[in-house]
Order: structure tokens, then sequence, then C-alpha cells
């Protein structure tokens, strides 16, 4: 598939590796860097999403999509994401990631406003009408470059594999893209409910980690099981 991940904020918390390693499937290992484990919570807009054979098609190519995660390796020691969930707000998009991915996404309702020069971006995500939603406003700052190897924002934002604990076999799906153009962020509100859906205890705290990127161009490859 081809499809491009724009308009991202990256909201980071230090989290105990203990826990994130009691909550993945066996075959992964939580990945650190410097010792320390991280959680992600990721809200974006999709952008023409489609096979590599048909163009896009409006009303279903363009959505939004909210997800949490953190960073694994498997036993090759291919280093990777985790996705606790992915939440979208295109039906026929969360079905299909479901059955061919096994990817944990969640149907959603959903609005944002992007970035501009004289505005800050909004994005609005609920399940169900008695959950208190997601809710975030960030606005982007400074210059925009790529991450550093070897430096946490690397670490957090470039991985190119995903994994999938799919038909009951853990799976591992390739992506590519050129590198992030990253920038500093100001975060205005970040409310989410995804931890206690998840069954995490929210953190009562900001984000230690935060930025912001324009977004890439994306290629997406089938699932391979892992070996």
């Amino acid at each position: 598939m081809y499809q491009r991940w724009s308009d991202l904020l990256f909201l980071h918390w230090r989290w105990p590796a203990e826990e994130i390693q009691a909550s993945l499937p066996a075959g992964l290992t939580v990945d650190t860097h410097e010792g320390v484990a991280w959680m992600g919570v990721v809200p974006f807009w999709m952008d023409a999403v489609r096979p590599r054979w048909l163009p896009p098609v409006p009303g279903l190519s363009w959505f939004l999509e909210l997800n949490l995660r953190t960073y694994v390796f498997d036993k090759n020691g291919e280093p990777g994401v985790w996705f606790y969930s992915l939440d979208c707000n295109q039906r026929i998009a969360t079905a299909v990631a479901r059955r061919l991915f096994g990817l944990n996404y969640v149907g959603a309702r959903q609005v944002g406003r992007r970035p501009a020069a004289t505005r800050a971006a909004e994005f609005h995500s609920t399940r169900r009408a008695t959950d208190g939603g997601s809710h975030f406003e960030w606005e982007p700052t400074g210059e925009a470059g790529g991450a550093a190897p070897g430096s946490l924002a690397f670490f957090l934002v470039e991985r190119y594999l995903l994994f999938s604990a799919h038909r009951g076999r853990l799976h591992r799906g390739q992506v590519w893209h050129p590198p992030y153009a990253i920038r500093s962020v100001n975060v205005r509100q970040a409310e989410s409910a995804l931890w206690v859906d998840q069954g995490w205890t929210a953190p009562n705290r900001p984000a230690d980690h935060a930025l912001a990127s324009p977004g890439v161009s994306v290629s997406i490859y089938p699932l391979l099981k892992t070996v």
C-alpha cells in the first residue's frame, strides 16, 4: 500500500519496562533507550491511502488516526513498534486493517484541524458517548530537521517494522519512508482516554517528550511470519 502520515504529534512518557514487558506477546522484548522504556500517544492524519494498483478514493482514502504504542524488538534483535490500539474514523479502513494486519483498530468519532502558520492544530477522538475521549491541541515551533542517529528522538520516531499477533502467530510488517522532519512543539492540551480503555493507568503528568512532524510518504509491505 501507499499512504501519507501527515501532521503528527508524538507524545511520549517514560514507563516501567517490566510493566510493558508483561503486556507483550511471546517473542517480543521491550526496547529501551539508555535503559528507559517509553509509551507513546500519536494523533495524525492519514492521507491518500490506497493499494499500490489503485488511485486514492475520495471519502475512503483520507481519515484520522490515533494510536497508543510502545517500542520492542524481536528475537532476532530487529526493532519495531507494538500497537496497543489504533483509533480511526474510517470504518472500511478499520475493518481491512483488523483483517489483513491483525492490528487492534477501533472505530471512533474523530475531528481535527491541521496546524497552519496562524493557528494551532486540534484533534478530538471519542470511541463511545460514555467515554471521556481524547483531546489534543498543539503548535509546532522551531525549524524542522532530521533526528540524529542514536538520539532519543531517533529511537522514538525512526521505526520501520510493526509487529502484530495475527491469526495466533507473531507477524512483522515492513514500512519504508524517508526520515521524519521533526520540530519542537508547544502542547496546549493533551488529554486521552486511551490509557484506561487499554487497561493502563493514565500518567498524571505532561508528556516527558514531545515532537511534531509535517509527515512522510510511506510504502507498506505485506505481513510476514516471524521466524
